[in-house]
């Protein structure tokens, strides 16, 4: 919990520009923002990034962006973006950002909804995909702002970035820049987050200051890092997870940003780093695990055999602190013994010696994967909350934590099981709704506050909430039962072969299943065993598929009888965003999966 820091007012009273007000004071020869390009590394800190924030407050007003208007933004995880983001906050706009990845009808119907005149993008490829807009009828969208103006051709529909931060620097004024400080509202809105859209089309939901501010006062008060501590930003913000974490968290925290523009490089940076905090989503931890294990099945005998012991000490000792016990004497130097000797040293090539809090959110974390790190002597602690929720409204924490659960509410946040045991959600963290396209906001909770998030779990008797899987996403097979998918694709996904799983049978009598190979372990599987060829050649090669028979006839036995897997497919191409299987986040588009795939999963029913 942060406890260095002033809070210059009460927390539900508080905005961003306050608090990034606060830091320049109190800490302004701290770093805040570091990022890397072909120019080298550079940090700004954070009286360097509140004068910037000032003068590109001062760029955009000029450009006409004014108090309640949205701004887009589509840029990777680079400086301009940050800062931008705040600029605007600091005018009292709203910066939205777009998803890289949006397909042209998402991208045009974004711009539609939201209203907006102006939008900021990395260069001229991305410019390509927007240009179109400005002409489009149903949209406002008048003016780009281009980071990058290398081949955008001419610039009577865009304005460069360079020359934005330059008109910002000379019109930047003490006084005016004040002005927002005064006019600023916790009630206003911070942005708006369009979800991804897994189960419908996206909404854009409405995050003001107070939701934020409470939200990561909530936060700080569970999560354990150390003063000002570093946060490798890599995933996207269009999602509310790197909003909250890579910039509203580091305001309110005085956090160091270490900015990454591509996500494949994140454990590269993790390596650089060696950060005390990180947080990935399930398919980030499980590649994570994946390379931490080919590295171990490297290792002579005798240190295969050193890491083995070591994870059985680290796995009783975590066992005591999630029963609230304390270690006897011998454990807990046998834990510290085993941490030092062996577990640190394999730990620290990856980036991960100095971890003291690792976390991952957004869909169910697969069991081996939460026993491996725990193996390594690192709880992962799981998460849950939506954008609705401004992201986490629950957590695991280290003074209290289940392994398999997601944790106990938040300070403020109310939970409750619906009769169908669908979970809901009261308190000021809970969004004011979902922005309409007239810019007015359609209410999401019901009259005494309570906000159904589509979820379905159950809470036991010690206030610890279990996820069970998404209330749209249950399959109801022709018998009437209801089946949760994601308990099944996790046991699937033990196997270490098989790195994604979708499981299928809505309205059908048995399940089936798309099982993909592990793009790393499939060919070193295949290389000890003789086998070569693409991941595809693989995929049908007839050792294969019978390992990975063995593998669903294993699985098979620690599930119901409704929930076994009766046929399969294995692919060998991974789902990625880019593909459009996933979301942004890394979450399962189940209908596009369904689409894609329909004539394969047709044919598992074929007699």
């Amino acid at each position: 919990m942060t406890t260095i820091l002033r809070m210059p007012g009460a927390a539900d009273e508080l905005t961003l520009p306050a608090l990034l007000l606060r830091n320049a004071e109190d800490h302004g020869g701290l770093p805040a923002l570091s990022w890397a390009d072909s120019g080298g590394r550079h940090t700004l800190s954070w009286a360097e990034v509140r004068r910037r924030v000032a003068e590109l407050a001062a760029g955009y007003r000029s450009l006409g962006v004014r108090r309640g208007e949205i701004v887009l933004l589509m840029m990777g995880n680079r400086p301009e973006h940050w800062l931008s983001d705040l600029a605007l906050v600091h005018l009292g706009a709203v910066p939205v950002t777009v998803y890289g990845t949006a397909a042209p009808e998402q991208l045009a119907r974004v711009v539609r909804h939201s209203r907006a005149r102006l939008a900021v993008v990395e260069g001229a490829r991305a410019a390509g995909r927007w240009t179109p807009l400005l002409d489009d009828a149903a949209a406002c969208l008048d003016r780009l702002v281009l980071v990058d103006t290398e081949g955008a051709g001419a610039a009577d529909r865009f304005v460069s970035w360079d020359a934005l931060a330059a008109r910002g620097a000379e019109r930047y004024d003490p006084v005016a820049c004040e002005e927002g400080l005064r006019q600023a509202d916790a009630a206003d809105p911070l942005t708006v987050v369009y979800t991804s859209g897994t189960t419908g089309e996206p909404k854009g939901v409405v995050v003001s200051h107070r939701n934020v501010v409470l939200n990561a006062r909530a936060l700080d008060a569970v999560v354990e890092v150390p003063d000002h501590p570093d946060h490798l930003c890599y995933l996207p913000f269009a999602h509310i997870a790197e909003r909250m974490l890579g910039l509203y968290l580091p305001v309110f925290r005085a956090s160091h940003v270490h900015l990454c523009a591509d996500p494949a490089a994140a454990a590269d940076a993790v390596r650089a780093l060696h950060p005390a905090e990180f947080f990935g989503v399930p398919r980030v931890w499980e590649k994570l695990t994946v390379s931490i294990r080919t590295v171990v099945a490297q290792l002579p005998e005798e240190r295969r055999a050193a890491v083995a012991a070591a994870g059985d000490w680290a796995r009783a000792y975590l066992a005591c602190q999630e029963r609230g016990e304390r270690p006897s004497a011998q454990l807990a130097e046998a834990y510290r013994r085993a941490r030092a000797e062996v577990l640190d040293p394999l730990l620290a090539p990856a980036g991960f010696d100095r971890l003291v809090w690792a976390a991952s959110a957004a869909a169910p974390m697969p069991p081996d994967v939460l026993r491996f790190w725990a193996g390594l002597g690192i709880v992962i602690m799981d998460a849950w909350g939506l954008t609705e929720t401004t992201g986490v409204a629950t957590t695991n924490g280290p003074g209290a934590f289940r392994r398999g659960s997601v944790g106990r509410p938040l300070g403020g946040v109310e939970l409750r099981t619906a009769a169908d045991g669908e979970i809901e959600v009261r308190g000021r963290t809970v969004c004011a709704g979902y922005l309409r396209a007239d810019g007015s906001v359609e209410r999401m909770t019901d009259a005494d506050g309570w906000f159904a998030t589509g979820d379905i779990g159950r809470i036991d008797e010690d206030g610890f909430l279990w996820l069970t899987d998404r209330k749209k996403e249950l399959i109801v097979t022709s018998t009437g039962r209801n089946i949760a998918p994601a308990l099944v694709e996790n046991v699937l996904k033990e196997h270490p072969l098989i790195a994604q799983a979708l499981v299928y049978g809505d309205n059908r009598p048995y399940l089936v299943a798309l099982l993909v190979l592990d793009p790393e372990l499939a060919p070193a599987w295949a290389g000890r065993h003789g086998l070569g060829g693409t991941l595809r050649e693989l995929a049908r090669h007839p050792e294969v598929r019978a390992e990975i028979e063995r593998a669903v006839v294993s699985a098979n036995k620690r599930l119901n009888r409704t929930e076994q897997v009766r046929k399969f497919e294995v692919l060998g191409e991974e789902w990625s965003p880019e593909s459009g299987e996933l979301t942004p986040s890394f979450k399962m588009r189940r209908r596009v999966i369904h689409d894609k795939f329909g004539q394969i999963l047709d044919g598992l029913y074929a007699l």
